[in-house]
């Protein structure tokens, strides 16, 4: 329990590093209820790297407000922390963590409520977003020429299915599902196609490190699927990827 505590405070040590580098060099403590919050994503196996981008995201749409005129406190990065944490459970297939949680200490009321996931944006809302990423990676040019025709054909795709997505149902809804996923896990496979081993070598332990809080939850052939999907979706971040599969 000693131990826990420990790791609990440098989680929130590095947080509060964190967030003073973004604020510019003003020191905002992570104390009170704030070391709370930050102590209750380290709780629930937020990983360091996630929450930092949650930060970085509340800034983002900080910025582009307009000139800051105070510092951020870590309370407002909340939901955007939260909103990158159910995405990483998403895309890995870790939705078992909440349940996990709770039977292994069913008296914390944070268990059940606070570790579900987050509803999902709308069909429509997923195509317009995946769209824009891809476009943005298109125009960026960090995917190579060899990605083109894959993202000009997805792309082409996608803009047909935003213009039907909110008046399809039943098995026209399930059939564009299930071409979302196989445009998905083309592109990924394209993506995997660059990796050299050094660098999955790489990505494999950097995937094992975000998963080791839920590791004694999982028996050896979950924890194998679960860390090559983690690697599957470090392997999306470094090429900017976006997911193009919908789960509804």
């Amino acid at each position: 329990m000693i131990e826990d505590r420990r790791i609990i405070a440098a989680f929130c040590r590095e947080i509060e590093t964190y967030l003073c580098r973004k604020n510019d060099g003003h020191l905002i403590r992570v104390t009170g209820p704030s070391f709370e919050l930050v102590a209750g994503w380290a709780a629930r196996g937020v990983p360091l790297k996630l929450a930092f981008k949650g930060i970085d995201r509340y800034f983002e749409r900080y910025y582009r407000k307009g000139p800051r005129r105070r510092p951020v406190k870590i309370d407002f990065c909340e939901a955007d922390v939260l909103d990158v944490y159910d995405e990483w459970r998403r895309a890995i297939g870790l939705t078992h963590v909440a349940r996990a949680f709770q039977a292994s200490d069913p008296d914390d009321d944070r268990s059940a409520e606070s570790l579900a996931l987050r509803p999902r944006v709308s069909l429509p809302q997923h195509l317009e977003r995946v769209v824009m990423r891809l476009s943005e990676a298109r125009a960026r040019g960090t995917l190579g020429e060899e990605f083109d025709d894959l993202i000009d054909r997805a792309s082409r795709e996608l803009d047909d299915a935003r213009t039907r997505a909110g008046g399809v149902r039943g098995d026209a809804r399930r059939a564009l599902v299930e071409r979302l996923a196989a445009l998905d896990a083309e592109l990924l496979a394209r993506a995997r196609e660059r990796v050299t081993e050094a660098e999955r070598a790489a990505l494999a332990a950097e995937a094992e490190q975000e998963l080791a809080p839920y590791r004694t939850s999982m028996n050896a052939d979950v924890f194998a699927r679960t860390r090559e999907a983690a690697i599957d979706r470090l392997v999306r971040e470094r090429a900017n990827l976006p997911t193009i599969s919908y789960t509804w």
